[in-house]
């Protein structure tokens, strides 16, 4: 029997408006989805424009390869000035919709770009994959871990490549500390720091109001609750419970991903964490202080944030593609790994690694070290090598999930009072504790639901 295409799928049953009956019909499953052959650029549509999905789109846009067909946003005032920048780039004036739903309808169309606030993330990306198409979607990429798995199960369902925004895993400096660490050289590692501080001040209170002209609020919010437009709502969504998970779920997932990577762990055996909401007075409900602490079986990893440290510095593009090292001690997104044979600080998105041994006479001995650039090319570049192949990409949603898991579980602990979770790895739920397994899941408003069955 020959395999059906989704065009042919369309065709044969008369479905042509999928997109945007997606969410009320799951799609059966087909094997024969579109893959674009080694001559054809890859036609993406963005998800999300505004910020990290502006510059995403223009980095897609300027490659050869590629094709930026759609911008899509509910807000309609960015179109004007990123469609100018990607028709800039490419030669080539893309199309724009309010509902990605549409794009996801083209049959030409290969792969979305998932830049949306985090609330997003999961529909998002497994409508993508029901539509059958490809996905890159950035960091974190749940709101919480029962949506992360059922990304998990949409790429594997519908034969999906679904990459993850975390490019540490495509940097070959980072390659190498994780040869440096698996070749025994740094002995037997028994502790892990992950480091992310910075200055993020508090916020005031602002009125609710009116949403502005152009934005679809009611679909911005789309699976969180429903609440009226606020300004601290749409411009610092990071902060509030209801769309994310503060800044360690936001920011240090890079950090803890990249950390559980080199030293090759799955799932702790348990997590507490600690922390608070004390520097300055406001309205956001993330800690601006936080500790974690993931047992493993013979390892502790521990994830410390700051938000009132102006003096940590994250580094600049500048110092990322350069030869230069961060001055360790003050850097804001480091990893210490403590080895019996030396402590290997690793720095991400281009910052190198360094290796130190014992100090002789008072002065720092280095017994290694490797660096390179900021590794966004390098990880585009191994997604729409995947699109091609077919082969799993460095940093594949199974991956991304396991790591956003691990930062959502110390949130949950966090917000109950620091209680100490039984992690079940078989399950990926905690054992004995109903009211923590209660917050594995969220309730979803009608028609923006995560479906139990993708």
């Amino acid at each position: 029997m020959n395999k059906l295409t989704r065009r042919g799928f369309l065709q044969s049953t008369g479905r042509t408006g999928v997109g945007l009956t997606i969410g009320a019909t799951t799609l059966a499953a087909v094997s024969g989805a579109r893959a674009a052959s080694a001559n054809e650029r890859v036609r993406l549509a963005v998800v999300g424009v505004r910020g990290r999905g502006g510059h995403l789109a223009r980095k897609f846009a300027a490659r050869p390869d590629c094709e930026v067909a759609y911008l899509c946003d509910v807000d309609e005032s960015l179109f004007a000035s990123h469609v100018s920048d990607v028709e800039q780039v490419q030669n080539h004036r893309p199309k724009v919709s309010s509902d990605f739903r549409r794009a996801l309808d083209d049959p030409s169309l290969d792969a979305i770009v998932v830049a949306t606030p985090d609330h997003w993330h999961a529909l998002a990306t497994i409508w993508g994959c029901q539509a059958e198409k490809d996905v890159y979607v950035e960091k974190p990429v749940s709101h919480s871990p029962w949506e992360g798995r059922k990304m998990v199960e949409a790429a594997r369902r519908y034969q999906r490549i679904v990459q993850v925004g975390t490019q540490n895993r495509s940097a070959a400096y980072n390659k190498k500390a994780k040869e440096y660490i698996d070749s025994g050289k740094l002995g037997s590692i028994h502790m892990v720091r992950v480091i992310n501080q910075k200055s993020w001040p508090n916020m005031a209170a602002t009125p609710d109001r009116d949403p502005p002209a152009g934005l679809n609020w009611d679909m911005w919010t789309g699976p969180a609750p429903e609440s009226k437009y606020n300004e601290n709502y749409h411009h610092r969504w990071n902060h509030f419970w209801r769309f994310s998970g503060g800044d360690l779920i936001n920011d240090g997932v890079h950090q803890i991903d990249l950390a559980r990577w080199l030293v090759g762990k799955t799932y702790p055996q348990s997590v507490y964490c600690t922390g608070g909401r004390w520097a300055e007075a406001g309205v956001f409900e993330s800690p601006d202080t936080q500790v974690a602490v993931y047992q493993f079986d013979d390892l502790v990893m521990i994830a410390e944030l700051t938000l009132y440290t102006p003096y940590m510095i994250k580094s600049d593009a500048a110092l990322r593609d350069s030869d230069m090292f961060p001055y360790w001690p003050q850097n804001a997104e480091r990893i210490d790994i403590y080895g019996s044979e030396g402590l290997m600080i690793v720095g991400r998105h281009g910052c190198g690694w360094q290796v130190f041994d014992r100090p002789k006479d008072r002065k720092p001995v280095l017994a290694e070290h490797e660096n390179g650039p900021f590794p966004d090319d390098e990880h585009f570049t191994n997604f729409i090598q995947s699109i091609r192949t077919r082969n799993t990409p460095s940093a594949d949603i199974e991956e991304g999930h396991r790591s956003t898991l691990m930062c959502q579980l110390a949130n949950i602990s966090y917000r109950l009072g620091g209680r100490k979770l039984v992690v079940d790895p078989k399950t990926e739920g905690l054992i004995d504790d109903a009211e923590a397994n209660s917050m594995l899941k969220r309730e979803y408003r009608v028609p923006w639901v995560v479906p139990e069955k993708v």
